[in-house]
């Protein structure tokens, strides 16, 4: 006896040497042929030879193989590129009541991605002896049975196919009776006893037997059962049937107790002969009795169990109709039931992911898994047809039947959609069609394809003078919809291009945080406002940039005293007018103008007469500083009248200035203007004599200047400006009468009245000096007439 080890042994060889032969190329796909119960490792076939690739890069493309099953039966190995049994495979267990077992595989390779087809047949091993479903059966045989009489015995059942199948069966030598050994229509083998002599029942009326099923496989493996003839007196005639075999069909998922058909047997006899007792006989398959039932006095065979055609889609039922005589005698007939397919099973998805994210520019086509689809249903049930869900960029292509791959359709956008749950349905022919759908989540990977975007286009700071050195005067913030390092932004100044002066000199930035801090104090009265240029850089490869311009307006505050203009000055200093005894009451005495470098109401100036305290004699306009009288001059008013006027600022706190003056009280217009002109004669008298020397100091004075203008040419060249390159100042004079000075981004206003008795002098006290060539613009009043002269300009001499 060969033990089951050696089998295996000897199976392996076989396939070792015999199967590589068996296989063909077919409709673009391999198969191969494996027997049943081989040891796991057993070799398959040489699938990477067959497939044309190169052994060396097995491992590095990922050659693998996968199928639809939950178990693993096959495996590659990557060192050889053999196909190798991985699992145990029983063929009665895979491919139950089926003539032939297939397995579907698919060989994968990567870089590039290419998807190969692999068929591989089971092959049936004689692994399973033949089995009758009763150990004895009784046979009953009248003993006036002529010879030649026909008796139809158990068949032997055998879960192997083809020439392992029961092939013939054997009956132990005895004189009575004969084996008739019958194939049936489906293959399948019948034996028959036949009566070779007629029967005693006086001298022998049981008759023991050996029945013997014997099996075509190498070596043969057989099952046995006893056979009891019981030898019974006479009951003549057989029931007879219409027809010795009966077809129906009938769908699968019926109601149990449907009827399937009804048989009607005859018995020529009468009385208990002709009572008839139907039922089941010679069953080859142990499920009959599960599934059906058959009423035994009118033959009808009804359903009892479940049909499923996907398990069993014929039946083959053997019916015995039996008298009531004495002894029995029974007739058999077979039922053919042919299950008809209902379309109640889903497809069923089975998804193998090969991308574990894609990237969002990755290409039009790009393989992201297969999907295998399976209808355990037949005909127009199993067809199946496969579609994804609207609205995702991926769609389905069929690369064989029931075989499609996930590939993408349309462009990926990660800040759009990070991740995509795509759902698969497939749905069959069937009416109603029935459908299933399962759903596989894409990851999109992240791709540096977003620049930072500030949250504003244009940041305007408001900033006060005078503020301190490091302050945040603002932050600004730009977000970027990528993910990870290509999100992750820094924050960098942009040098100006149009200036030498770096910006880093005035402001600075957090890398970070992006706040903006003060690199030194700012002064509203040399620069009221400056524009620079922020990017945000993400940390992306390569990096993504934006800019956004951020313009700084300096805010004034009151920091600077009013100054008091020529031809006065300030407190202290010598400062005389004279007025006629005769000046009625509001006479014009003097007109004090100031001047105040801020701006706005920091620079609203108001005049106020501090000393003497209350006086009667005089009085000054708040707005313009024009001095006049409250009434007549008296005998009994002091000839001199010494006044301290104060100007002050709207600024909060307040500045202020002071002034002197000495208000001269004389007797008349004609003693003033006789002063006036000795005074003028004084300096012409002064200007005669010094004539010569006057010519000689302007002399000196010119080439000195035309020097001092050759350096500051080459100065201007060379001069740092903190912020911005200066225009040529310009001095307006406004409708109320106050004037304006304003060099590029250096403005100062001056404040003071048109209503003025003498020439108006302005003496420009500023950090910023007209330079040469710089215009100035002086617009007056005609004080005397009331009318407005016209505004001249003027060009500044060194």
């Amino acid at each position: 006896m060969i033990s089951s080890g050696q089998r295996g042994f000897i199976w392996i060889c076989f396939a070792s040497l015999l199967l590589p032969c068996c296989w063909d190329v077919v409709s673009g796909q391999i198969i191969y042929s494996v027997a049943e119960e081989v040891n796991q490792g057993a070799f398959v076939g040489n699938l990477a030879k067959d497939l044309n690739l190169n052994v060396q890069e097995l491992e590095s493309r990922k050659f693998h193989v996968v199928s639809g099953y939950n178990t693993k039966y096959f495996e590659v190995n990557l060192k050889t590129g053999f196909l190798y049994v991985n699992d145990n495979i029983d063929r009665e267990a895979l491919c139950p009541n089926t003539p032939t077992c297939s397995l579907n595989l698919e060989a994968i390779v990567n870089n590039p991605l290419n998807i190969y087809r692999v068929h591989v047949n089971i092959l049936d091993v004689n692994d399973n002896s033949p089995i009758f479903p009763a150990k004895s059966q009784h046979v009953n045989i009248s003993e006036s049975t002529p010879p030649g009489g026909r008796f139809l015995l158990l068949s032997a059942d055998d879960a192997d196919i083809g020439t392992n199948a029961v092939s013939t069966y054997k009956l132990n030598p005895n004189e009575y009776f004969s084996l008739n050994i019958q194939s049936e229509d489906d293959q399948s083998v019948s034996a028959e006893l036949v009566l070779q002599k007629a029967l005693d029942r006086e001298k022998q009326p049981v008759i023991h037997l050996v029945l013997t099923a014997v099996d075509g496989g190498k070596p043969p493996r057989s099952g046995t059962s006893q056979v009891i003839v019981n030898v019974l007196d006479n009951n003549d005639n057989s029931p007879v049937f219409s027809k010795p075999l009966y077809k129906v069909s009938v769908v699968e998922n019926v109601s149990y107790g449907t009827l399937v058909m009804k048989l009607n047997a005859t018995d020529l006899d009468e009385g208990l002969n002709s009572k008839l007792v139907y039922s089941f006989s010679n069953q080859k398959h142990k499920s009959i009795s599960d599934v059906f039932d058959i009423n035994p006095d009118n033959g009808e065979i009804t359903v009892k169990g479940y049909l499923d055609y996907e398990y069993y889609n014929v039946y083959e039922i053997r019916v015995q109709a039996q008298d009531k005589g004495t002894p029995p005698m029974a007739s058999q007939c077979k039922v053919l039931v042919e299950v008809l397919d209902v379309n109640d099973n889903a497809p069923e998805i089975s998804i193998t992911p090969l991308l574990d994210t894609v990237k969002e520019y990755a290409n039009m086509g790009t393989v992201i898994a297969l999907i295998t689809v399976m209808d355990k249903d037949g005909n127009k049930n199993g067809n199946v047809h496969c579609d994804v869900s609207d609205g995702v960029p991926f769609k389905l292509q069929s690369s064989y039947k029931n075989y499609y791959s996930l590939v993408v359709g349309g462009a990926l956008d990660r800040e759009s959609a990070s991740q995509y749950n795509v759902t698969i349905t497939a749905a069959d022919e069937g009416t109603p069609p029935l459908s299933s759908t399962s759903v596989i989540t894409v990851h999109v990977s992240d791709v540096n394809d977003n620049a930072p975007r500030f949250i504003k286009p244009v940041y305007e700071v408001y900033v006060k003078e005078n503020n301190p050195v490091g302050a945040v005067i603002h932050t600004v913030s730009a977000f970027d919809p990528d993910l990870d390092d290509n999100a992750r932004v820094t924050y960098s100044l942009l040098e100006n291009s149009n200036t030498g002066v770096p910006v880093s000199t005035a402001v600075n930035v957090n890398s970070v945080s992006g706040d903006i801090y003060s690199m030194q104090t700012f002064n509203y009265e040399e620069v009221k406002t400056f524009q620079f240029q922020v990017q945000a850089t993400d940390a992306g490869v390569p990096p993504q940039s934006s800019n956004v311009t951020v313009s700084v307006f300096i805010l004034d505050e009151n920091d600077n005293s009013p100054g008091i203009l020529p031809p006065y000055s300030e407190h202290g200093s010598g400062n005389t007018e004279h007025i006629p005894y005769s000046a009625e009451a509001g006479y014009f005495v003097a007109k004090i103008r100031a001047v105040d470098a801020d701006c706005g109401y920091n620079a609203l100036l108001s005049y106020h007469i501090v000393e003497p305290k209350r006086t009667d004699l005089f009085r000054i306009s708040t707005s313009t500083g024009e001095i006049r009288t409250k009434r007549r001059l008296s005998e009994n008013d002091l000839k001199t009248h010494p006044l301290v006027i104060l100007v002050s600022d709207s600024g909060e706190p307040s500045l202020s200035a002071t002034v002197s003056i000495d208000v001269v009280a004389v007797e008349s217009a004609a003693e003033m203007q006789s002063e006036f002109r000795h005074v003028q004669k004084k300096e012409d008298g002064f200007s005669h004599l010094n004539l010569y020397l006057l010519i000689a100091v302007v002399s000196v004075s010119v080439i000195f200047v035309l020097s001092l203008l050759s350096l500051i040419v080459v100065k201007c060249h060379r001069r740092d400006d903190s912020f911005s390159g200066y225009s040529p100042p310009m001095i307006t004079t406004h409708p109320d009468g106050s004037w304006s000075y304003s060099k590029t981004t250096q403005q100062y206003d001056v404040c003071f009245s048109s209503d003025t008795l003498k020439s108006d002098v302005v003496v420009f006290n500023s950090p910023f000096p007209p330079q040469d060539g710089d215009l100035i613009s002086i617009t007056g009043t005609d004080t005397l007439k009331g009318n407005r002269v016209m505004s001249q300009m003027y060009e500044h001499a060194p």
